[in-house]
């Protein structure tokens, strides 16, 4: 199970190293077997790079191996989207989750090309796709999973959260072949099955 926990900030809207390492032992502690950073719960878009790589560098400290740490990607500009997966890569993040852009409705197209320069960018690095409708006003569709899950070898799985059960069964359908089996290094998401490209989300929120 991969969690995605909050960044804890103080009363001046700075990291509160503290409170921020005893949640990582905190949720370790719990059983978690990968932490997720700077996802939805995270905050992203509340903060600017340096905070970002601030507040990854606390986190990856504190976890010292125990579990796997993830990186949340949700910017809309491919560039700095490819600056954040470099920089959580040279601190030391296992894998990166990259939510498509929000605000914009990309072509077919335009969305191949960002997912896969942002992969490209990385190409030693697992990359997970981030199917959030909800938030981003617009899903991710099945030829576009199914194209980049079989020309970019470190997209290497995916996280839907669009509670279309029939898409979820489409995506599964079209990337069976490719899914990366269940290993620890690269933990399986809660409420999913242990192989296959897709992973799901449970109600509680759990990567």
């Amino acid at each position: 199970m991969v969690v995605p926990i909050m960044t804890i900030v103080d009363e001046d809207e700075k990291i509160d190293e503290e409170k921020q390492r005893a949640q990582v032992d905190y949720v370790i502690v719990g059983g978690v077997t990968g932490i997720l950073t700077f996802g939805s719960n995270g905050e992203f878009y509340m903060l600017e790079e340096d905070e970002m790589e601030h507040g990854l560098r606390i986190i990856v400290d504190r976890t010292a191996g125990r579990v796997p740490v993830y990186f949340g990607i949700g910017a809309i500009n491919a560039k700095k989207c490819c600056r954040l997966a470099k920089m959580a890569v040279a601190n030391g993040t296992a894998a990166v989750s990259v939510l498509q852009p929000m605000f914009l409705k990309p072509t077919h197209d335009e969305l191949f090309l960002h997912f896969k320069t942002i992969a490209g960018s990385i190409p030693d690095t697992p990359v997970l796709l981030y199917n959030n409708p909800g938030r981003v006003g617009y899903a991710l569709t099945p030829p576009l999973v199914d194209e980049l899950a079989h020309q970019m070898p470190n997209i290497v799985g995916m996280k839907d959260t669009s509670g279309d059960i029939t898409l979820t069964e489409e995506f599964i359908r079209r990337t069976r072949d490719v899914g990366v089996p269940y290993r620890p290094s690269l933990p399986t998401p809660a409420g999913a099955a242990r192989d296959g490209f897709v992973r799901t989300m449970t109600a509680a929120g759990l990567l």
